[in-house]
C-alpha cells in the first residue's frame, strides 16, 4: 500500500514538473527573441512538448531524452531562441536510471547540433550560433545535471544494499533459530518418542511369540509412536531444510484412513468433486483435521465406526468427520489442545469450524476452509 501511494506522488510530482517547465519554455518563447517565420506554431508545440514529455522520465528515461533533444533542436531550427531546459531535466532522469553513455553521446551530439540549428533558423551568425548554442546548454548545467543523477543513483544503490543487507541477516537470523529449535527437539523429543516405539514393539512381539493376544491399545500405541518418529523426522527435516521437504497433505489422508482401520476402527473415507490445486497452508490442514479427529475417536470416543468425508468445490474444500461414539449433547465433552489447535489452523485461514456431539450421538468434526479461484 505504502508503494502504491509513493508511486501515485511521484507521478503527480513528475506531471507537476513536466507542466511547469513546458509552461516555462513556451512563456520564454513567446517574451524572448524568435525569427519571424512560418514554423511559430511548430515551435510553440515543440516548446510544450519538450516539457511534457517528461513526465515519462521515470518510466522511459532514455526515450525521454531523445526526444527533449530532438525537440531542443527543433524549436531552435524553427527560430526560438530558448534554452534547452527539459533536456537538461531529461540528462539527471537518464544518469540517474544508470544510462550514462547513452547520456554522454546523446550530450556531444546536441552540443555539435544545437549550433547548427541555430545557424539554419538564421537567428545568428556562425561565431554567434556557437556562442549561443553554449548559452542556451550551458556546458557546467550539463555536468551538473548528470553529476546530481549519478550522485542518487549511488545513494539509491546503497539503500537497496543495506536492504537486501538487513534482509539476509534476518534470514540467517531466522534460519539460526530454526536449527536451535530442530536442535531442541531433537534432544528433548526423539530419545523418549524412541523408547516408547521400541518398547510398544518389543511387547508386541513378546506376546506374539507367547501366543497372546495383542491388545488394540497396545497396537494402538505401537503405531503412534510410529506415527509420532515419521512426523517428529519430518519436522526436523522441514526446519533444518527451510520447508524444502513436501509437507502431508489432502492426498495423505487415505493413509490415515487405513491406519485408522488397522486399529480396529471401521474407518469410511468418501472425496467429492474434482480435486485441484490448493495452497499449502490449506492442504496441510486438511491432513491435521482429519489426523486429529481421527486420533480423539480412537482414544476418547469408544466408537465402532467413522466416516470422514471430503468436499473439492470451486472455492472451498469441505471436511466432515462423523464417528458413532458416546459422545451426546447432555454428556459433551471438554475441548482439548487437538480441538483448539484445529480451531486455530482453520481461523487463521478464513475457515469455519463446528466440533459437537451430534443429536443421535457421537461427534462431528466440520470445517470450511476458503480456496482462492486462480484463473
Amino acid at each position: 500500500m505504502r508503494k502504491e501511494r509513493w508511486g501515485v506522488r511521484a507521478g503527480v510530482m513528475d506531471w507537476m514538473i513536466a507542466v511547469g517547465v513546458a509552461a516555462t519554455l513556451v512563456v520564454t518563447g513567446l517574451s524572448g527573441q524568435h525569427s519571424a517565420t512560418d514554423l511559430d506554431l511548430l515551435g510553440y508545440a515543440l516548446l510544450a512538448a519538450g516539457g511534457l514529455v517528461l513526465a515519462a522520465r521515470r518510466r522511459a528515461p532514455v526515450p525521454v531524452l531523445v526526444v527533449t533533444g530532438l525537440c531542443a533542436v527543433g524549436y531552435q531550427a524553427a527560430g526560438f531562441d530558448v534554452p534547452a531546459v527539459a533536456y537538461l531535466f531529461a540528462v539527471y532522469a537518464a544518469v540517474r536510471a544508470g544510462h550514462r553513455t547513452v547520456t554522454v553521446a546523446a550530450s556531444v551530439t546536441m552540443l555539435a547540433v544545437l549550433p547548427l540549428a541555430a545557424l539554419a533558423s538564421g537567428l545568428h551568425e556562425v561565431g554567434e550560433a556557437f556562442a549561443q548554442a553554449r548559452g542556451a546548454l550551458e556546458l557546467a548545467w550539463l555536468i551538473a545535471a548528470g553529476a546530481a543523477g549519478e550522485a542518487l543513483r549511488q545513494a539509491e544503490r546503497r539503500a537497496d544494499e543495506a536492504e537486501r543487507t538487513r534482509e539476509e541477516t534476518a534470514r540467517r537470523r531466522a534460519d539460526e533459530e530454526r536449527l536451535r529449535i530442530a536442535r531442541e527437539l531433537h534432544d528433548s523429543l526423539t530419545h523418549q518418542i524412541s523408547v516408547i516405539k521400541v518398547q510398544a514393539e518389543v511387547a508386541v512381539h513378546v506376546a506374539r511369540r507367547r501366543g497372546e493376544e495383542v491388545s488394540e491399545a497396545l497396537l494402538a500405541i505401537q503405531e503412534a509412536g510410529r506415527e509420532a518418529a515419521r512426523e517428529l523426522r519430518a519436522t526436523l527435516e522441514a526446519l533444518r531444510d527451510d520447508d524444502t521437504t513436501p509437507p502431508r497433505g489432502l492426498d495423505d489422508v487415505p493413509e490415515l484412513v487405513e491406519r485408522a482401520r488397522a486399529m480396529g476402527l471401521d474407518a469410511t473415507l468418501t472425496i467429492e468433486g474434482r480435486q485441484h490445486d490448493v495452497p499449502a497452508a490449506v492442504d496441510r490442514t486438511v491432513y491435521r483435521i482429519v489426523q486429529e479427529s481421527l486420533t480423539n475417536i480412537a482414544r476418547h470416543a469408544d466408537a465402532a465406526t467413522a466416516s470422514v468425508r471430503i468436499d473439492c468445490r470451486p472455492d472451498a474444500l469441505a471436511i466432515r468427520v462423523d464417528d458413532d461414539g458416546k459422545a451426546t449433547p447432555e454428556r459433551a465433552p471438554a475441548p482439548g489442545v487437538g480441538l483448539l489447535g484445529m480451531r486455530e489452523r482453520v481461523t487463521a485461514l478464513g475457515g469455519r469450524l463446528r466440533a459437537e456431539p451430534r443429536g443421535e450421538g457421537g461427534f462431528t468434526v466440520q470445517a470450511e476452509l476458503p480456496v482462492e479461484q486462480t484463473s
